[in-house]
């Protein structure tokens, strides 16, 4: 099953949605093994990140606003919630590490605002792992819509945040990038609150 992402500038990105059901990967095991609890995964799809902590012994929660993952990830036995992120969630300024992975910084196509609102869900000395795309992606706010074969969806904001341009990003949310991670490919930033420095 082929899912593209397609913004209103016409630019398509295959997304690998088979990846976001299939168990996490070795290195999304490292990443995840590196990081406390309690831990909020934001967009958390079928909550395949959530289970794995759970097995892990590290208390994690997820939140998706789509019902049909928030279905699966309950049928898995993953702690979820359904609702947009930046409605009122349970912890607010508690939780240790707050994930952004598979591209979820684009939720809601403003950045900015995005990382503001996981500051606010950040323990004073927590931190946040937030995947972008790699050195010399282009970051693009606009409206996006989902395609499969032949069907779409309704044009949704979303933005793609390239990593050259995180650090001024998250500096206007009153962040700072802590350190990057690279690995398998992927792009992940650990972040923390700018006061923490």
């Amino acid at each position: 099953m082929t899912v593209a992402l397609r913004f209103r500038s016409g630019a398509l990105r295959h997304l690998p949605i088979e990846d976001w059901s299939a168990t996490p990967t070795s290195d999304e095991l490292t990443v995840l093994r590196s990081i406390t609890g309690p831990v909020l995964d934001l967009g958390c799809g079928p909550g395949r990140l959530v289970t794995a902590l759970a097995e892990m012994g590290t208390p994690a929660l997820g939140v998706d606003a789509s019902p049909v993952a928030i279905d699966t990830a309950r049928r898995f036995g993953a702690p979820v919630l359904q609702r947009s992120v930046f409605d009122t969630l349970p912890g607010e300024g508690r939780w240790s590490t707050v994930l952004l992975f598979d591209g979820n910084v684009g939720i809601g196509g403003d950045p900015v605002s995005l990382l503001r609102r996981l500051s606010r869900l950040l323990a004073h000395a927590g931190r946040a792992v937030v995947e972008v795309d790699p050195p010399g992606s282009a970051t693009e706010t606009s409206h996006a819509r989902l395609e499969r074969d032949g069907e779409v969806s309704d044009w949704f904001p979303w933005a793609c945040v390239g990593a050259d341009d995180l650090d001024a990003l998250a500096d206007q949310a009153g962040l700072r990038r802590r350190s990057w991670w690279p690995i398998g490919g992927r792009w992940f930033a650990i972040l923390e609150r700018a006061a923490a420095a």
